[in-house]
């Protein structure tokens, strides 16, 4: 399987699971196939920009570094190229198609966008959907979206 499978799969792993170590990310990946080694994770979590965050317990794992003051890292924003194939919007509601089960990484890149007009963001297998304030948000975000692809 490609990198950017993986790395896709790495993000919905740590989104729906506490990965406290990059072993436990070796062990997940493996169970569904993944020939990784531990050098190889270590690298996409570089690149995915993961850091480690408290989970209330006095532990640490795994997360998307999701601080609006940080500039999207490069791995995301090609993801997000690679995997989106239309953006259109519908009065408030802005509609992102993208590749079979590429929309939770595409939705990671659209959180990572300081735009405080957009009230939420849910995504499906192949399909975002973004709620913003009004018909002119939802406008701006999508000319936004559309000009990251270029």
């Amino acid at each position: 399987m490609t990198r950017n499978v993986r790395q896709i799969r790495i993000l919905e792993i740590i989104k729906n699971n506490d990965i406290r170590t990059q072993e436990e990310l070796v062990t997940y990946l493996e169970r569904e196939n993944f020939k990784v080694t531990q050098a190889t994770v270590s690298r996409d979590i570089k690149e995915l920009g993961l850091v480690k965050v408290s989970d209330g317990d006095f532990k640490y794992k795994y997360a998307y570094n999701d601080d609006k003051t940080k500039k999207v890292p490069n791995k995301l924003l090609n993801m997000f190229r690679e995997c989106v194939s239309s953006i259109r919007y519908a009065n408030n509601i802005v509609v992102v198609r993208t590749l079979i089960g590429s929309a939770n990484t595409a939705a990671a890149m659209v959180d990572t966008i300081d735009n405080e007009e957009i009230l939420g963001t849910v995504a499906g297998d192949d399909t975002i959907i973004i709620v913003t304030e009004s018909l002119d948000s939802a406008i701006a975000l999508c000319d936004r979206l559309n000009e990251l692809l270029n």
